[in-house]
């Protein structure tokens, strides 16, 4: 008996190691990356309305419309120059009567042989979804381009 005890002794540990927590510990933190990665995008604060761009060559067949939204929701349009909605104070409108106006200029726009161009001024404060709405009126009212008017930095 004396000489099996000596005989496990003299054995030498074994110096392997085990990598499989490791591995257990690797593929938890793949998962939250992969899970918290797309949110990342949604958290980035952007102030987009000062961009520096070059001025549209204009044409004698286009007709300007400009639509402006205000930052109590509140819709303006002007054909021709830039909306001064200062001035404008009485012809306020809703997103409906926005469209339905739209709708009308377009119309006889297309009557007179003219094309026109629609742009919007959003306010700085107005939220997107206010700029969306916008947008998904003029495309029902048959705009197929809309441009979005920033100031110069």
């Amino acid at each position: 008996m004396a000489l099996i005890a000596r005989a496990r002794n003299k054995r030498k540990p074994v110096a392997e190691m085990n990598v499989v927590p490791y591995i257990d510990v690797m593929l938890v933190l793949l998962v939250i990356f992969m899970v918290t990665a797309p949110m990342l995008n949604q958290g980035v604060k952007v102030d987009l309305p000062k961009v520096s761009s070059e001025a549209l060559p204009q044409d004698n067949n286009t007709q300007v419309l400009t639509i402006s939204i205000k930052a109590d929701k509140t819709y303006y349009w002007n054909l021709g120059s830039e909306v001064d909605t200062e001035k404008q104070q009485d012809r306020a409108m809703t997103l409906p009567q926005m469209t339905d106006a739209v709708t009308k200029i377009i119309r006889a726009g297309t009557e007179g042989g003219k094309r026109t161009q629609v742009f919007i001024r959003g306010d700085k404060s107005v939220d997107y979804g206010s700029v969306m709405g916008a947008m998904g009126g003029l495309q029902k009212a048959g705009v197929g381009n809309v441009g979005l008017i920033t100031e110069a930095p």
